[in-house]
């Protein structure tokens, strides 16, 4: 009799902390990017600097969440410390493009209101994705592009900078590398149809888009998107990040989502956008939603990754790539944070 009562007692504790784990809710998530990103590869010194700026900015944004703000506001300033890091292709980190630009794209949603906000292919604005929200909260439009999208965040009082400020040695190492992969690759392809196909080469060192997702004391969703693009892109080419439904969306009542990867596929399948349908529409949770749809992206040939965060604190952090810079904090302050598979 004792025995038995020892196993009902095991039996609930062990159901009870299933429970619990269950329960877990998760408040703010991002990602840095996603591609093969192997240990093997990596130095101790550059892990470290990576999980300490992942870190930095999920305490960024926990900490802005805990003072009362608006999940906009922990998006915004969680991703600013990501722009601010020359470790990720957005903002200060952002890639160089074949003419030796950075032409950075940026996006935000608001989940309560559907209202949204993107730039898209600008060159002085040093945190864009404070730009997209200005476009959002300051304008009537969704989307501003290139010159004008720069103008409008110097009259609307944004942060401008020289765009040599973006400028450092390891993207501009990555473009020169690019241009001489693209040239023996000429030769290679020469006279075949698959070198008529633009925009269908994919460059794993553009990977490091990075992303938010946030819930806050209202139970207000809000996702945001910043990147640098493509290394050695062409024709004033952009991705999915800044396009609302592809690379970002966030919606109350389904989710908040922002994607990270060969931008191409998202926008075809508009990915963030389908993940919030099958869950608005189908009914299924946050996690198997996330995974039907990047498999869907897998079989069409592209790769990558996202962070989806519901409203009820459930996640999903999938990819299909070796590694994906991911961090979590849930809604009792506790930060995790993970590179590799």
């Amino acid at each position: 009799m004792k025995k038995l009562r020892y196993l009902a007692l095991g039996l609930l504790m062990a159901m009870s902390a299933s429970v619990n784990a269950q329960q877990k809710k998760y408040v703010l998530i991002i990602h840095g990017g996603a591609g093969t990103i192997l240990k093997k590869n990596m130095t101790p010194e550059k892990e470290a600097a990576y999980k300490a700026a992942l870190t930095l900015a999920l305490e960024t944004g926990y900490k802005t969440l805990k003072q009362g703000k608006s999940s906009l506001d922990a998006v915004e300033a969680t991703i600013h410390v990501l722009e601010d890091s020359p470790l990720f292709n957005a903002g200060k980190g952002a890639v160089f493009t074949h003419d030796g630009r950075n032409e950075l794209d940026a996006a935000i949603m608001n989940g309560k209101t559907l209202e949204a906000g993107a730039i898209a292919g600008v060159t002085t604005i040093r945190n864009p994705i404070s730009g997209a929200r200005a476009v959002m909260e300051k304008s009537e439009h969704v989307m501003m592009v290139g010159d004008g999208a720069d103008k409008f965040a110097k009259e609307v009082g944004l942060t401008i900078v020289d765009p040599k400020y973006y400028w450092t040695k390891e993207r501009w190492d990555g473009l020169q590398q690019a241009i001489k992969e693209d040239s023996t690759k000429a030769v290679l392809d020469h006279g075949s149809k698959k070198s008529m196909l633009l925009g269908t080469k994919n460059h794993d060192y553009k990977f490091g888009t990075v992303g938010c997702v946030a819930l806050d004391n209202a139970g207000n969703l809000a996702a945001g998107t910043s990147t640098g693009g493509m290394t050695n892109k062409k024709y004033g080419r952009v991705g999915d990040a800044p396009i609302i439904g592809a690379g970002t969306y966030c919606n109350n009542e389904t989710a908040g989502i922002s994607c990270t990867g060969w931008g191409e596929f998202y926008i075809r399948n508009v990915v963030a956008k389908t993940i919030s349908d099958l869950m608005e529409y189908k009914g299924l949770g946050v996690a198997e939603a996330s995974k039907i749809v990047l498999n869907k992206v897998g079989k069409m040939g592209g790769d990558g990754g996202l962070i989806a965060l519901d409203k009820k604190g459930n996640i999903a952090m999938p990819f299909n790539t070796e590694g994906m810079y991911r961090g979590t904090v849930t809604a009792d302050g506790k930060v995790e944070v993970q590179i590799y598979k």
